[in-house]
């Protein structure tokens, strides 16, 4: 190679670079909503399969399905939660607020003769509690989740957009980077393919869960006269938040339903919330969900244990966020995938 064209070579590439970093540094703003685009599109692929075989193979008309489908599963619950929520809150009477924080204050203890030393520390801790000014941190919280909701609409339908024109363009998308990229069409498919398997798993699993959690808190809400498909919804989009998760439904819930029925209606909602959804479906079986799903969907085809694509998800949360529940599996499987093809090589 000449000088003159080593030289040449030198310069494009790093223009290239300087071009790339100024691409990334426009869109930066978008790059996450972009990502979980992208992602969410590979997920559901066998959705776009679906809608494909039956809109007989026209892309524009199974694209359209495909959004039809996901609106319904991310965004009508959503809508209904939020304006639920709305409904509620214009409706609360700061009265009876009141007057159940003056019940709960006012609470008479009884306890067993052998844990009696503890009725006078409870009794001066409700005492000494100030619930009213817990009452009104939440109502600050949940106005703040309100308007985390209005951004969560607006980036949901960002994220649309993008899963839209990634799976109509699909096809194009996946030749021209096949064509560019410097490593050869084969291995390019395989770590495609591992990716797209890996965040069905993931998108199918989170689907399941979150179903399964707010059907079982809708049970127990149920049965004390609570609207059960309000604090299911509730529930289910809560068990997704990092850490804190369902408890910012079942421990206000807890707490009102202490000031107005007692505290053994209280104790029983807050027991089978951590025993059977936080302990029992959360840890126990949601890897077997995952597990169920992974061998439904891959078979034996699988290359990640279900375990891995678990913690990944739990990872994803404390470290992205929300959306890390796709974040985290996503670049756990590109990167056993693309090690298994530098291994191969």
């Amino acid at each position: 190679m000449s000088e003159k064209l080593r030289t040449s070579k030198v310069f494009y590439s790093g223009f290239l670079l300087v071009l790339l970093a100024a691409l990334l540094y426009l869109f930066k703003d978008y790059l996450m909503t972009m990502s979980i685009g992208i992602l969410l599109a590979i997920s559901t692929l066998s959705i776009q399969k679906f809608s494909l075989k039956i809109s007989k193979n026209s892309q524009i008309l199974a694209t359209i399905i495909t959004m039809i489908i996901l609106f319904a599963i991310f965004c009508l619950p959503f809508f209904y939660l939020i304006f639920s929520l709305i409904k509620y809150i214009s409706n609360l009477d700061i009265n009876t607020i009141n007057e159940t924080i003056n019940q709960i204050k006012n609470y008479n203890i009884i306890i067993l003769d052998k844990f009696g030393f503890l009725e006078p520390k409870i009794v001066d801790f409700l005492a000494n509690l100030d619930l009213e000014g817990v009452a009104k941190k939440s109502i600050e919280y949940l106005s703040l989740t309100l308007n985390n909701g209005v951004n969560f609409i607006v980036d949901m339908g960002f994220i649309m957009i993008f899963i839209f024109f990634t799976h109509y363009y699909g096809a194009y998308l996946s030749s021209y980077v096949a064509s560019v990229a410097p490593i050869a069409t084969k291995e390019i498919k395989e770590i495609f393919s591992e990716v797209a398997n890996t965040m069905s798993v993931v998108f199918y699993s989170t689907i399941a869960n979150m179903l399964l959690q707010g059907v079982l808190f809708a049970l127990i809400a149920s049965f004390y006269g609570y609207d059960g498909v309000l604090f299911g919804v509730l529930f289910a989009f809560a068990s997704l938040i990092p850490f804190v998760g369902g408890a910012l439904v079942f421990v206000p819930l807890c707490i009102y339903e202490f000031g107005v029925s007692g505290l053994a209606n209280a104790l029983i909602i807050a027991i089978y919330t951590i025993v059977v959804i936080s302990i029992l479906a959360d840890n126990f079986i949601k890897p077997l969900i995952i597990k169920f799903i992974s061998f439904r969907l891959i078979g034996d085809k699988a290359n990640i244990n279900e375990l891995l694509i678990f913690f990944a998800m739990m990872a994803g949360l404390s470290s992205f966020g929300f959306w890390g529940i796709i974040l985290g599996p996503a670049i756990l499987t590109l990167f056993i995938a693309s090690f298994g093809v530098y291994l191969k090589r």
